[in-house]
């Protein structure tokens, strides 16, 4: 098996008739998410759960184990066995380098070097830290069962002599602008896999790009869509798709497959950004009957945020951001907990303080019941 040779991009000869319709179907369902997340007074608030649980699903295609709950819970403090806490270090990496992306977006377009330094964070103190973080692997990697040998492997990506030539093309092409940006986000997402310029970390980059690619298209006021629920979900399908690339140059079945996600996730995404506005409606009024408190929004806020917390450090934050005692918040947090709103999950013990959760939330971005 001879190392992959990207195909010039833009593409030619796709069948559009096919696709026409797909991508009509995806746009539309894009821009109904995109006009909820708009309608949002403070949707990064909101969505925060959401944002986890993107970063949870994307690292579980990689074969971590931990859920989103227990990343809240190790947020929190609360302590795990090694193997956990280094999964879930994975997946604060992927949120951290996720963040980091959108902001520099926000002053600069998509770059290799934006790429590399989002790859540095990825990588940092967890497994392929000794994989060049940060940088494009100068010798051949290849993909096949654990151990094997390259002359047994299922995939071969580009040559490393042949690797910056395919990325200055792949960067233009992300530059550039092409008949559909939905149909162009489905190229520059397997193209990137396909080259896989990395020697780890390739997946979950290629998958960051996505929200990041359609921010940058314009397609999204915010970079906050994310697929990795429906590509979990058909994993098998996902690699078939991108395999069928390689071994016949079938883009047009890897491209259908893409536009069939975008649209079946945005839809999945709109209904959950709607159920958790809901939600927050709900409780904004629930918490102001109990606790008759003028701050009482902003403790709605914190527990959005960060639906399990110590109450010490909620209390911290609140006087921080808004001059609310501490005990003031100590206090209408025993009332949330009274009137089961917020559930304990480890009680306070001498100067160790309570951790609560906001398990209503959590359920919610889960999509089952957890706590």
């Amino acid at each position: 098996m001879q190392p992959y040779i990207p195909q010039t991009l833009p593409l030619e000869d796709l069948d559009y008739k096919r696709l026409f319709g797909l991508a009509v179907d995806a746009n539309a369902a894009l821009a109904r998410y995109d006009g909820l997340l708009q309608s949002l007074v403070n949707p990064a608030v909101l969505l925060s759960p959401i944002t986890t649980q993107e970063a949870v699903l994307s690292s579980k295609i990689e074969g971590t184990q931990a859920t989103l709950d227990e990343v809240l819970e190790h947020d929190a403090g609360i302590q795990m066995d090694e193997q956990k806490t280094q999964d879930i270090q994975e997946i604060s990496n992927y949120r951290k380098a996720l963040s980091i992306a959108s902001e520099e977006l926000g002053h600069r377009p998509m770059s290799l070097s934006l790429i590399k330094s989002i790859h540095a964070v990825l990588l940092d103190s967890v497994r392929g830290k000794d994989k060049t973080p940060g940088a494009f692997r100068i010798k051949q990697n290849w993909i096949g069962a654990a151990g094997c040998k390259q002359e047994e492997a299922t995939f071969i990506p580009v040559s490393p002599l042949q690797l910056q030539d395919a990325l200055d093309a792949w960067i233009g092409y992300v530059q550039s602008d092409d008949i559909d940006a939905l149909l162009q986000m489905a190229v520059v997402h397997a193209q990137f896999e396909l080259i896989h310029p990395f020697l780890d970390g390739n997946g979950r980059i290629g998958r960051l790009l996505i929200p990041l690619f359609l921010y940058q298209k314009k397609k999204l006021a915010s970079p906050m869509f994310y697929l990795s629920a429906y590509l979990e979900a058909n994993r098998d399908e996902y690699y078939a798709a991108l395999n069928a690339i390689s071994a016949k140059q079938d883009w047009n079945g890897w491209i259908a497959f893409f536009l069939k996600g975008i649209a079946q996730q945005a839809d999945e995404n709109a209904a959950k950004v709607k159920a958790m506005q809901s939600l927050y409606d709900d409780m904004k009024r629930i918490i102001h009957e109990i606790t008759h408190s003028q701050y009482s929004v902003y403790l709605l806020d914190a527990i959005f945020n960060k639906p399990i917390f110590k109450t010490s450090d909620c209390a911290a934050q609140l006087k921080a951001e808004h001059g609310i005692h501490e005990k003031t918040t100590l206090s209408l947090l025993r009332q949330l907990k009274e009137e089961n709103v917020l559930k304990e999950l480890q009680a306070g013990s001498g100067r160790r303080a309570a951790t609560l959760c906001f398990s209503d939330l959590i359920n919610l971005a889960e999509g089952r019941t957890v706590l």
